[in-house]
């Protein structure tokens, strides 16, 4: 039969992206090789027990392999987050574990420093968390190379866009969480790697404890990113002649805090507990800000004297800084994820030079054992 004008297919792109020829494909699917080129090619619509096999064959739905032009594809999606019943949402997508995610992008969610371009739209449901997403257009293959972290260490974004021009069909998207939310969005789903670096004074361990006690069970590796230095970010100059916390809390200092699970938050209080200060004694604890970026913005327009975040960060803002701890930056990853193609592209550019490069500039990081199997659990 010949094709309809207004069909078109995605079948090619999954194909090679499955690494199958058209002859593989072929004999799975129990058709001709010619039917496969016919098909690709645009010469020929197939019928519906042949579209049914090549979905079968290719382990996708149909409607990822076929749509009409003048209708672009919809996808039922898991929302990554709850909002309004009947909200028109602009959304990115991903599929992670098998399914699809759509990420809303409302508030700063929407934006890095320019508003981020959406892959579709879709309206909320009453009492469920799907969603149905109308694409924008039918670049299925890039949503399928996608690759999701959730995290909150700038240099992730500098490995994200080193990454896509190394590998230009990868798209990684980076979703800002702290290291117990990223954890928590690994553990649902939502995310294919969770960058942390919490600290367990009682055992002496980086983020393996949590990783152990949020995963329960399920495995994982644990990839370093790096080690960066933690402590005070203070104004230019250091005018309050600060050297630790007790410093800026005996001279009326004031500080801006993180929010729960951050790891910035956990450092600020196992300080506070070592030198036995009581939170309520340092003004400004309760103001919780929810980026590394906001915690030094906080301090350059004087609207706290001190915060917690990493060297790199105040080298970036022209800050001052007094190290406290050095921690190491995790990649945790579920081993279902390890031997998908796109996210194997992306680990394998830890050991570009391109990517030491960003990170050696920066400053801040030490790099010496970046890609480095820490941990599996």
């Amino acid at each position: 039969m010949k094709q309809d004008s207004d069909l078109r297919n995605n079948l090619k792109s999954i194909r090679t992206r499955l690494g199958m020829s058209q002859q593989d494909l072929a004999n799975i699917a129990s058709v001709t090789r010619q039917t496969i080129s016919g098909v690709e090619s645009g010469l020929y619509a197939p019928s519906v027990a042949i579209t049914l096999r090549l979905a079968k064959a290719l382990g996708c739905q149909v409607e990822d392999l076929f749509w009409l032009e003048r209708d672009l594809p919809e996808i039922e999606a898991v929302l990554a987050k709850p909002v309004p019943n009947g909200q028109q949402l602009r959304v990115s997508m991903a599929r992670v574990g098998g399914q699809w995610i759509a990420y809303p992008l409302i508030g700063k969610d929407a934006f890095r420093q320019d508003m981020i371009p959406a892959d579709g739209e879709g309206i909320s449901q009453t009492g469920t968390n799907k969603v149905r997403v109308r694409l924008l257009d039918d670049n299925l293959d890039t949503l399928h190379n996608t690759v999701v972290i959730a995290g909150c260490a700038p240099v992730i974004s500098l490995w994200a866009r080193a990454t896509e021009r190394w590998h230009p069909q990868l798209r990684v998207q980076y979703n800002f969480a702290n290291s117990m939310a990223a954890l928590h969005s690994l553990c649902r789903g939502e995310a294919h790697i969770a960058g942390m670096h919490l600290y367990d004074p009682e055992t002496g361990e980086y983020n393996t404890p949590f990783v152990r006690d949020v995963l329960a069970g399920r495995e994982a590796v644990l990839i370093t990113l790096g080690v960066w230095e933690e402590g005070l970010l203070l104004k230019s100059g250091n005018p309050m002649g600060i050297r630790t916390v007790s410093d800026l809390v005996a001279g009326g200092g004031t500080i801006v805090n993180r929010e729960i699970g951050s790891g910035s938050r956990m450092l600020l209080e196992q300080t506070l507990q070592k030198e036995q200060i009581p939170f309520d004694a340092v003004q400004g604890f309760d103001n919780i800000l929810k980026s590394h970026q906001d915690v030094a913005q906080a301090v350059v327009v004087g609207i706290a004297d001190a915060g917690i975040s990493t060297a790199s960060v105040a080298t970036a803002f022209g800050l001052g800084f007094i190290p406290l701890h050095q921690s190491r930056y995790d990649l945790v990853i579920l081993k279902e994820y390890l031997e998908e193609a796109p996210v194997q592209q992306l680990l394998s550019t830890l050991g570009h030079r391109m990517v030491h490069s960003q990170f050696e500039i920066l400053g801040g990081y030490d790099i010496s054992k970046i890609g480095e199997v820490v941990a599996t659990v």
